[in-house]
């Protein structure tokens, strides 16, 4: 009985949650709550925009979603919803198959949430949350700092009240605008910079300020009174009003096969957007986010939240910071923020029909400065360049082909990094420390004692198929280095966790190939699995079990023949589990 409520309890946490709530917890979590919604209703809205929706659509992605979420997640802080990464993306790869804005483009974009969903809960449930490992930070920098600017850009019509034809390039967009540059409408012009500023002095002078509602509000009512939407000034119109109605989505498989690659990518960056900042504020608060639960809790949010026309959504930095700053203990904050959402929909979509659409653009502007990292950008220049330039071709990539390639380039770009620095490991011969039993890289500790009779080769990663012939060469220039003094080769073979068999046929090769040289040829401080291996594949007994140490002293102390107790070479029962 205990095991199966552990599991219940594991598989949804909110009921772990219910049973240890303490009294003290609500005051921060009705706190964060109320502050979270109150930022979230301008935000939605203008993600939907950005996305390429009506607004409304904003609001019904925050509240089934942040309900799903609350019930599942093991993050007790992070504030799910719309986010402008996914907004962009969304509006990249479902506008290439339908009208951005036309009902076929909306329900498509309902659609990918149902896929999202699908492939983020399936992933969760196979343990697969590995797969966002090939999105490499640098990868993950690059895109993001691109798509910052092509939001930013895609927001200059109606942040300067410009009529400019959609792209997904850049450049593109600026030369349209500084075509029409005599085309701005001055009033909508300073509502838009006019609200930007507002919102970033209201940051600056208190972070969790609701600076966003402000400027909506004011925007709104100035708009109202002066009846501006009559003198050009765009307006988000009539909001519907109602909670969303249950809809299932179509289910067309032709359909689905087009946005397979943006449901990929969505799938993908959301997760590594919502689990990074979850385990920030997890190691904040001394607690553990589990990986492939939180998988599975945003893919039941997206799921949910499909079933009532909502867009895809995840776990947003900026949100997920107020939340914490504003005192949120546990999911619960999230359900509050829900319920003020759903009120919201319920009794007070009129009061946005009036809102100017550069009031969302400044609101959407604002939020995605913080996604161009600069910083990063500056930290791999001083210390990886090799990161810095996949960092740059990715955001080259993104900004001027596209969103989908751009990731995608990344994403191989990735690949090509991990399987080349597979083939290439760092190798290095070591040597002795003063008298003591510590070898260390003789390029990095030039005190560091060598004897022109013993080469000591350190192999720094795993020998198998594609690393085998830079094992071999390596060893072979150290070896070459020596000439005739040589007398013994000691593979320092510790940091190998694994050989296959074109390994051990290398391992093979070498043995031969210095013995016809003369030469000996030790392996100390193989860890257990390794040397299983090489038992049953003949290498022991080829080289003869005496030829196999603890440690390099050890090796080395028996090519001496120090009589010493703790310097003896042969394998205790112990070793053997190593």
């Amino acid at each position: 009985m205990k095991t199966n409520k552990s599991t219940i309890y594991k598989f949804i946490p909110l009921l772990a949650t219910l049973r240890d709530y303490q009294q003290k917890d609500f005051k921060g979590d009705i706190s964060a709550g109320v502050t979270v919604a109150i930022m979230l209703i301008p935000q939605g809205m203008a993600y939907a925009v950005l996305a390429g929706m009506p607004p409304v659509y904003g609001l019904y992605a925050s509240i089934v979603p942040l309900l799903i979420y609350a019930l599942l997640g093991t993050s007790r802080q992070l504030a799910v919803g719309p986010v402008a990464m996914v907004s962009l993306l969304i509006v990249a790869g479902v506008g290439e198959l339908a009208e951005v804005g036309s009902d076929r483009f909306i329900h498509l974009a309902i659609m990918t949430a149902l896929g999202v969903g699908t492939v983020q809960f399936l992933m969760g449930v196979f343990r697969m949350g590995f797969l966002v490992n090939f999105l490499s930070h640098p990868v993950l920098s690059g895109f993001t700092s691109a798509a910052a600017l092509i939001i930013g850009a895609s927001q200059i019509s109606g942040l300067f009240g410009l009529d400019l034809a959609r792209s997904k390039q850049v450049h593109d967009i600026i030369y349209g605008a500084i075509q029409n540059v005599g085309n701005i409408d001055p009033i909508t012009t300073i509502i838009g910079v006019g609200s930007v500023a507002s919102i970033i002095l209201l940051k600056k002078w208190k972070r969790t300020f609701p600076s966003a509602l402000v400027v909506v509000v004011a925007g709104t009512v100035v708009t109202a009174l002066l009846g501006l939407n009559g003198q050009g000034v765009s307006i988000v119109g009539e909001v519907p009003r109602g909670l969303p109605s249950m809809q299932i989505p179509g289910l067309s498989w032709s359909d689905y096969s087009s946005l397979l690659p943006i449901i990929l990518v969505i799938s993908l960056v959301s997760y590594m957007e919502s689990i990074a900042v979850a385990k920030a504020i997890a190691n904040k608060h001394g607690y553990k986010v589990n990986a492939n639960q939180e998988l599975i809790a945003l893919g039941g949010a997206n799921l949910g939240g499909a079933l009532f026309q909502s867009f895809p959504t995840t776990g947003g930095f900026s949100r997920t910071a107020v939340n914490d700053q504003s005192g949120a203990k546990t999911t619960l904050a999230a359900i509050i923020t829900a319920i003020l959402i759903g009120i919201t929909v319920l009794f007070l979509t009129p009061l946005f029909y009036y809102l100017p659409n550069a009031v969302l653009a400044a609101i959407i502007m604002v939020a995605v400065a913080g996604l161009f990292d600069a910083e990063e950008m500056a930290h791999l220049w001083r210390t990886d360049k090799k990161d810095l330039a996949m960092l740059s071709i990715t955001f080259i990539a993104t900004l001027f082909l596209g969103i989908e390639e751009g990731i995608g380039i990344g994403v191989l770009m990735s690949l090509i990094m991990v399987i080349y620095s597979s083939t290439k490991p760092h190798t290095t011969e070591i040597g002795r420390l003063g008298n003591t039993n510590n070898f260390r890289n003789v390029d990095r500790y030039p005190d560091a004692k060598t004897d022109p009779e013993i080469l000591i080769f350190r192999f720094d990663s795993n020998l198998y198929f594609a690393n085998v012939e830079h094992f071999r060469e390596s060893i072979e220039d150290k070896i070459n280095q020596r000439g005739e003094e040589l007398s013994v080769v000691i593979l320092d073979a510790s940091a190998i966790t694994n050989i296959d068999s074109t390994g051990v046929h290398t391992l093979n090769e070498l043995i031969k190939d210095l013995r016809t040289r003369r030469i000996a040829f030790y392996i100390a401080g193989v860890i257990g699995p390794v040397r299983d291996k090489l038992k049953k594949s003949g290498i022991t007994k080829s080289m003869g079990e005496e030829n196999f140490f603890f440690d390099v002293a050890d090796a080395v102390a028996f090519y001496r023949n120090i009589d010493d107790s703790e310097s003896e070479h042969s394998f205790s029962p112990l070793q053997t589990n190593i």
